[in-house]
């Protein structure tokens, strides 16, 4: 008997995504609200097609274009957009969870209060998109191109921005802890009171990146490059900067509390102080402003390390007297030869 039930609504499904694609076909700009619980539209043209408020779930677009349309409310739970061209696509307050944008191309889209924990972004192009305000814990932009894009505000908690290009992107006040920022391109990127306790940035590119008044305690920069960024008021209190390097970086009221220094060079950074420095964990291979001197730590131990030059001094200590040699003790007299008597009988 539930057969039947079942049946009608897979039935349902492919006529409800059928339907949008014969609307595409026929050149219709306005599509009619769809309840779709699956379907195929591969290779779709959709440019410019008003979609706003449709529930298309777990549907396959792939491939399809859809140069300025319109999908404002809509509803697109594990749907799949691989490879899709959605240029200027709109899909402000869209829900998208599980959803997949693999390889798209999100040029200039707007996303803004969109939905998309979990969405796979990996390799999409998101040159200049807006994702202000977006939901997208856990999502996944490994790769991703999202030059100059905007995500002010965005909660990006676990977010994967592996080797992703984040150059001159907009990331004010975002809520990214734990988000994974490895060997990401981050040049001249933004990132104002945000909030990235745990997140990790080793090995990024992020020359002339700001991080004013951030929050990165337990943070990972390990053999990071951040020259001239600008920590100015940011929280780095248990963070871990070993190996990287801060050439004219700025740590303008910065909070450095245990955090680790550990082969970096700071001696070109700006701003630092010798209470900053007190404050941290250093060691000999530590770079830091002429002037400054390192704590190490370990074991709950501080001990002070300087790196100025060492100097020879030399003390007069007067001569000790010799010690007169004792007289020899004369050698015991040898004793006398032995001497052999032959006898010879006849």
């Amino acid at each position: 008997m539930l057969r039947l039930p079942r049946l009608l609504a897979a039935t349902a499904s492919v006529f409800a995504i059928g339907s949008i694609a014969v609307a595409a076909q026929a050149g219709d700009k306005e599509v009619s609200r769809q309840v779709s619980f699956g379907g195929s539209c591969v290779k779709c043209e959709l440019s410019g097609r008003n979609l706003s408020g449709a529930r298309i779930i777990g549907a396959n677009f792939s491939g399809a274009t859809m140069v300025g349309a319109v999908l404002r409310d809509a509803k697109l739970h594990a749907s799949v957009f691989v490879g899709a061209d959605m240029t200027k696509a709109d899909l402000s307050d869209a829900a998208m969870t599980g959803a997949n944008f693999s390889g798209a191309n999100l040029t200039s889209a707007r996303l803004r209060s969109t939905e998309a924990n979990g969405v796979v972004f990996g390799s999409a192009n998101l040159t200049r998109a807006d994702l202000s305000d977006a939901e997208a814990t856990g999502a996944m932009f490994g790769r991703a191109i999202l030059t100059n894009a905007i995500m002010n505000s965005a909660t990006l908690r676990g977010v994967v921005f592996e080797l992703a290009n984040l150059d001159h992107a907009s990331l004010n006040d975002i809520s990214a802890a734990g988000a994974n920022f490895t060997r990401a391109h981050m040049n001249g990127t933004t990132l104002k009171s945000a909030e990235l306790q745990g997140a990790n940035f080793g090995r990024v590119d992020a020359n002339g990146a700001s991080f004013q008044d951030a929050d990165l305690t337990g943070a990972i920069l390990a053999g990071g490059d951040f020259s001239h960024a600008s920590f100015r008021s940011a929280d780095l209190t248990g963070a871990n900067l070993t190996g990287a390097s801060f050439d004219g970086a700025d740590f303008r009221d910065a909070d450095i509390a245990h955090t680790t220094l550990v082969g970096v060079d700071l001696s070109g950074a700006r701003g630092l102080t010798q209470n900053q420095v007190d404050e941290a964990c250093a060691d000999t291979r530590t770079k830091l402003p002429r002037g400054l001197t390192g704590r190490g730590c370990a074991g709950g131990v501080r001990w002070i390390m300087h790196h100025e030059p060492m100097q020879t001094t030399i003390r007069m200590v007067p001569a000790v007297p010799a010690v007169p040699a004792m007289a020899a003790t004369p050698a015991p007299p040898a004793l006398p030869s032995p001497r052999y008597f032959t006898s010879i009988y006849r």
